[in-house]
C-alpha cells in the first residue's frame, strides 16, 4: 500500500460515499466528473482494495470502504479545523468558527447573540452546524459547542451559563378551545405533542413523568423545532423551553407535575484557548446565554 496518499483522493472517496454516485460528488465538490473517478481509481490502486461496486443505481460501498468511512471524515475534519485555524491568525478576531447545537437553540435563541457579534467582530465568519446529535470538539467537528450536556473530556474548556427550564405548554387559541386540564388525568382529552423515536434522555424523562409515553401522543414528530412550530400553532399540548414560551406568550400546564432544569454549558477544545476569533464567540455566547437563561452575569468593572 502507498504510504504517502495525497488527502484529495480521500476527499473525493469521502464526497462520493455521501453523494452515492460520481455525478453527484463532483457537482459538490465543484469539480468534473471525470477527475472524481480518476480520484477513486487511484485511491483504490494506491490502497490495493476496491472501495465501490457499480450499479444501475449508482455506487456502492463495500465493506472496506465503509470500515475508512470513519477515519476519512477525521481526516476531513482535522483538514477542516485545520484551515479555520490558519483563517484566524492575527491581532483583530478573524476568521471562521464552527458552533455547534441542538436545532431549537441554533434556530431560536443564538441569531439575536450571533447578531451584535457579527457587529461587533465584522471579520468572523460564523459556521452553525445544528443537529441533537453531540459533534465531537476532540475530532475538531466544531469549534465551540452549546450543549445541555456537561462535557466530560479533560481536553475540553467548558464554562457553566445556568438551567434552563422545560416545561409544558399551549397556546392560548388551543386552550380557549379546549379548555385547560387542571389534573393529570385531563391530559387524556387532549392532543399532546411528543417524540415519534425517543432518545436515551428522552425515555428517563418520560419516566418521571406520568402519561407522557410515545402511544400518549396525538402529534409526533423527533424534530424538536416542529414540536414547537405545532405548540405555537395551537395543535395541541408540548414541552418547551421557559424563555421561548415567554417571549412567544403560551401558558404553562400544570408546572407542579411537569418540569425539568437542564444545566447548559459552552465549550471549546483547550487549543483554541489562545485563538482570538474562537474565545471572541466563546465569551459572546457564554454572555448570552447566561441572560437568556436568566443567570446574568455580574457587571464588568469600568475601566480606568
Amino acid at each position: 500500500m502507498d504510504s504517502t496518499i495525497d488527502w484529495q483522493l480521500y476527499r473525493s472517496f469521502l464526497a462520493v460515499l455521501r453523494e452515492g454516485s460520481l455525478s453527484a460528488a463532483a457537482r459538490a465538490l465543484g469539480q468534473a466528473q471525470p477527475t472524481l473517478g480518476r480520484h477513486i481509481d487511484a485511491l483504490e490502486a494506491a490502497l490495493g482494495i476496491p472501495l465501490f461496486t457499480r450499479s444501475q443505481g449508482g455506487l456502492l460501498p463495500t465493506d472496506a470502504a465503509r470500515a475508512l468511512r470513519p477515519h476519512a471524515e477525521a481526516m476531513s475534519s482535522h483538514a477542516a479545523a485545520l484551515e479555520r485555524m490558519a483563517s484566524s491568525q492575527g491581532d483583530a478576531p478573524r476568521g471562521v468558527v464552527r458552533i455547534t447545537s441542538s436545532e431549537v437553540v441554533g434556530v431560536e435563541v443564538l441569531p439575536p447573540m450571533l447578531a451584535e457579534l457579527r457587529r461587533r467582530h465584522p471579520a468572523v465568519t460564523i459556521e452553525l452546524a445544528l443537529s441533537n446529535r453531540a459533534q465531537d470538539l476532540l475530532q475538531r467537528e466544531a469549534d465551540i459547542a452549546v450543549r445541555m450536556l456537561a462535557p466530560q473530556q479533560a481536553q475540553l474548556i467548558a464554562r457553566p451559563v445556568g438551567a434552563i427550564e422545560i416545561g409544558l405548554f399551549a397556546a392560548p387559541a388551543y386552550l380557549a378551545e379546549h379548555g385547560e386540564p387542571a389534573s393529570v388525568d385531563d391530559l387524556n382529552k387532549h392532543s399532546l405533542i411528543g417524540f415519534d423515536q425517543p432518545s436515551a434522555f428522552q425515555r428517563e424523562a418520560a419516566k418521571r413523568m406520568s402519561g407522557m409515553a410515545r402511544e400518549k401522543f396525538a402529534l409526533r414528530s423527533d424534530s424538536d423545532l416542529a414540536q414547537l412550530a405545532l405548540l405555537r400553532a395551537g395543535a395541541g399540548l408540548g414541552f418547551c423551553q421557559l424563555p421561548l414560551a415567554r417571549r412567544d406568550g403560551l401558558r404553562r400546564i400544570l408546572p407542579e407535575h411537569y418540569a425539568l432544569r437542564l444545566d447548559t454549558w459552552i465549550s471549546m477544545h483547550e487549543d483554541l484557548r489562545h485563538n482570538r476569533a474562537c474565545k471572541a464567540v466563546f465569551d459572546a455566547l457564554v454572555e448570552g446565554m447566561q441572560h437568556y437563561a436568566g443567570h446574568r452575569p455580574p457587571d464588568r468593572p469600568k475601566s480606568g
